[in-house]
């Protein structure tokens, strides 16, 4: 079992900045990349950012250049840092723990609880 949990969500004024924590505890020796999704109301679910255990990093098109997902090995936690914020970005965010299979972001059942980012003025 692999436990995820987040923090760093709030409310932020467009242009703001947020950081995104989730430290991961548990089995964790069988994720190999973690990432980030959010889902906004009424929206699909969107896959963020990801991050292999390397270091090697994937982004959504909505959020290249404005966000950055790192991770701390050390910690056993993944970072996502959330720049020039936009009112499209508002949406509960979760952490999920993956593989990356064939080039791809697999999933596996590891969620994290979510964590709401509202942007607005």
């Amino acid at each position: 079992q692999v436990q995820l949990v987040e923090s760093g969500g709030g409310l932020v004024q467009p242009g703001g900045s947020l950081r995104l924590s989730c430290a991961a505890s548990g089995s964790i020796v069988s994720i190999s990349a973690m990432g980030w999704d959010r889902q906004a109301p009424g929206k699909q679910r969107e896959l963020v950012a990801t991050i292999t255990r390397f270091g090697s990093t994937n982004y959504a098109d909505s959020v290249k250049g404005r966000f950055t997902i790192s991770i701390d090995n050390a910690k056993n936690t993944v970072y996502l840092q959330m720049s020039s914020l936009k009112p499209e970005d508002t949406a509960v965010y979760y952490c999920n723990a993956g593989k990356i299979i064939g080039g791809s972001y697999v999933y596996t059942n590891y969620w994290g609880q979510g964590t709401q980012v509202t942007v607005t003025s």
